[in-house]
């Protein structure tokens, strides 16, 4: 199938979509379906606006290559370079964008996360760089306009993070973030080495899709649910109430815990959604092998032999070796400008399937 096929049966797969969508008739019972009606809307919506916005922007380069070849003044020349340059950033964008969004649509997409980041190998400097991935992330994710809310937090005794675990909400968390999940590696001088050693250090992140509670029913026979006092900060009161939830989900052995809030419901609740998100990936996992261990397979041990990602502070450099994609701008990629890196990720991964995809 050409492209341009794929395309057009794209447009009328759209108005179907929105067809639908407009003669639903809602009921709690039908809200899954509704759902994935509208994560469809969604990814076909994207997909066509980023189609119509690169034939645009091929028009623009074309109109100014002409010019271009044409135009005698130095100066009027430099400003349509300029505007060329700018135009095929752009494009290239956009190429990229529709290469991800021309495959087949991922159950995920359109899902919220939960993004759980833990240091592993390295002691302090790990938990050092694990807070530093955090701020990485939302600072990504504040630019996006996406909604980030704190589900679990715990420093370290040097003002890193023994683990945090946060939601992001927004309508490409999933797609723009599932790839980060395994281990990331960072080689770098820490603030706490004297001798000036460079030292190496690696952090586990995971990324999983936040379930809704239509997506996974889940009987309370099956939960075990624990209180304790909380260890973490809150002030006098969480550590004097048994505030704190553990919740274990007897037929798989998933257990959460939770201590963050002072409100042992609002634990119970946090402790929940992370558990659904859980559950849902284990039920993923089982249903396409080819998906299998999204957390486990990824992540591993945290050794440092294991890494989807290295980032060298002494050579300014990001590396990600799952696609051997590297980047020399390491200090804005950590202030979260991660568009670039993370275009560059997904346009691979779809490119190793957008063959197979159109027949080609």
């Amino acid at each position: 199938m050409k492209l341009d096929t794929y395309i057009a049966n794209a447009t009328n797969r759209f108005r179907e979509v929105e067809q639908a969508i407009a003669a639903f008739t809602f009921s709690p019972s039908k809200q899954g379906q509704y759902q994935a009606l509208n994560r469809e809307y969604q990814r076909l919506k994207r997909l066509l606006t980023a189609w119509s916005d690169n034939e645009k922007a091929q028009e623009e380069l074309a109109g100014n290559r002409e010019l271009l070849d044409s135009e005698q003044d130095a100066e009027f020349r430099e400003v349509i370079e300029n505007d060329i340059a700018e135009i095929e950033v752009r494009a290239e964008r956009l190429e990229r964008e529709i290469k991800t969004l021309i495959l087949p649509p991922h159950p995920n997409e359109g899902r919220n996360v939960i993004v759980e980041i833990r240091p592993a190998a390295g002691g302090d400097e790990a938990g050092l760089f694990a807070g530093d991935l955090f701020r990485m992330y939302s600072r990504f994710a504040e630019d996006r306009g996406w909604k980030i809310e704190i589900l679990d937090i715990a420093e370290n005794a040097v003002g890193g993070l023994k683990n945090v675990s946060f939601s992001i909400q927004g309508d490409t968390a999933w797609s723009e973030m599932h790839l980060e999940s395994g281990v990331h590696r960072v080689q770098r001088v820490p603030s706490t080495e004297t001798s000036g050693r460079i030292h190496t250090s690696t952090v586990t992140v995971a990324v999983l899709a936040e379930a809704e509670e239509v997506d996974i029913e889940i009987r309370s026979e099956d939960l075990r649910m624990d209180v304790y006092r909380s260890s973490g900060p809150g002030g006098q009161c969480v550590n004097t109430t048994d505030s704190a939830v553990r919740i274990t989900h007897i037929p798989t052995g998933v257990m959460v815990a939770s201590q963050q809030e002072k409100s042992q419901h609002r634990n119970r609740e946090i402790a929940m959604r992370i558990l659904r998100s859980r559950l849902l990936e284990k039920l993923q996992e089982e249903e396409d092998a080819k998906n299998a261990a999204e957390r486990r397979g990824q992540i591993g041990t945290g050794d440092r032999s294991e890494r989807i990602r290295t980032y060298n502070y002494p050579q300014n450099r990001v590396t990600d070796h799952r696609f051997n994609i590297t980047l020399h701008d390491l200090p804005s990629i950590m202030e979260g400008s991660l568009d670039e890196l993370l275009g560059a990720i997904r346009a691979e991964e779809a490119e190793r399937l957008l063959a197979k995809e159109l027949g080609e």
